[in-house]
């Protein structure tokens, strides 16, 4: 038999998802709850925290707990032409994919920009001094006005002495990868994807609404140039909520995951079997 936890969390979801908890609406208060299932407080939290996990509440500090508006999760391919500067919810490739979709995207602008000193984690992929500055260029991401991604890609200090753009608080509309090939000749001919899943920290916990303990995907995207350099990291974290991911490899159609209808028979026609 199931924990009690499990059965609590299975028995309010069945009402969330029959519309008997509406979007919106508030969980009746833990006591209630307590009296209502002859549970103790902490089975009905652990309930909770599943139903959190699932996506189908959130927890207000100090107000309760809600039920959730559904999400269509959002799916990102992240693979592209090793050439292009986009690819993996980047630039222009994030718009196009979303509108394809009849959704609509929209990127915080202007980009925030920052000379800092970067986490090891950047240094190392960069391949630079631990003690290096990087330039930083940060931006939001929604879909259809939802948070969808939180985006930062750093850059060596010292490209912003021949790429200045990359210093100023204004989009690039061409694409920094394109920009700094035109102005430095330096050209992305591939890139590596190192994927994670970490527990989300406070700051998108509250820009995308989610739970204390929930994940988050975190994508270290290092491009390199001709000779192998690395000259370029992008850190994208999505909410696992309301995202899926496709790699294609090689030669692949487009996806396409609807069930295809039986063909029509004409009257006094008879089926032949194949």
């Amino acid at each position: 038999m199931a924990p009690m936890y499990q059965r609590i969390a299975d028995d309010l979801r069945s009402q969330i998802q029959s519309g008997a908890f509406k979007a919106g609406e508030k969980l009746p208060p833990e006591g209630d709850l307590q009296d209502r299932f002859e549970a103790s407080r902490n089975t009905i939290r652990d309930a909770i925290k599943q139903l959190v996990s699932l996506g189908l509440v959130q927890t207000r500090p100090g107000q309760g707990t809600f039920v959730t508006g559904a999400i269509d999760p959002f799916v990102t391919t992240l693979s592209a032409p090793a050439g292009t500067g986009f690819g993996g919810g980047e630039g222009a490739t994030y718009l196009s994919q979303v509108a394809q979709e009849h959704r609509k995207p929209r990127v915080t602008i202007p980009p925030k920009v920052e000379v800092q000193v970067p986490a090891q984690e950047i240094a190392l992929r960069l391949r630079i001094a631990s003690d290096a500055q990087v330039v930083s260029r940060h931006q939001a991401r929604y879909v259809d006005e939802t948070p969808w991604s939180l985006q930062t890609s750093f850059y060596p200090f010292e490209f912003a002495l021949e790429a200045p753009k990359l210093l100023r608080f204004e989009d690039i509309p061409e694409g920094a990868v394109s920009y700094i090939e035109a102005t430095m000749g330096i050209r992305q001919v591939g890139y590596r994807d190192w994927i994670t899943a970490r527990t989300a920290d406070t700051t998108e916990q509250a820009f995308f609404g989610i739970a204390a303990h929930a994940t988050v995907f975190e994508i270290f995207r290092t491009a390199f140039d001709a000779h192998g350099r690395p000259f370029r990291v992008t850190v994208t974290v999505f909410p696992t909520d309301r995202n899926q991911f496709i790699v294609d490899v090689g030669e692949v159609p487009e996806p396409q995951y609807d069930v295809p209808s039986a063909p029509e028979t004409q009257v006094g026609e008879q089926e032949t079997p194949a």
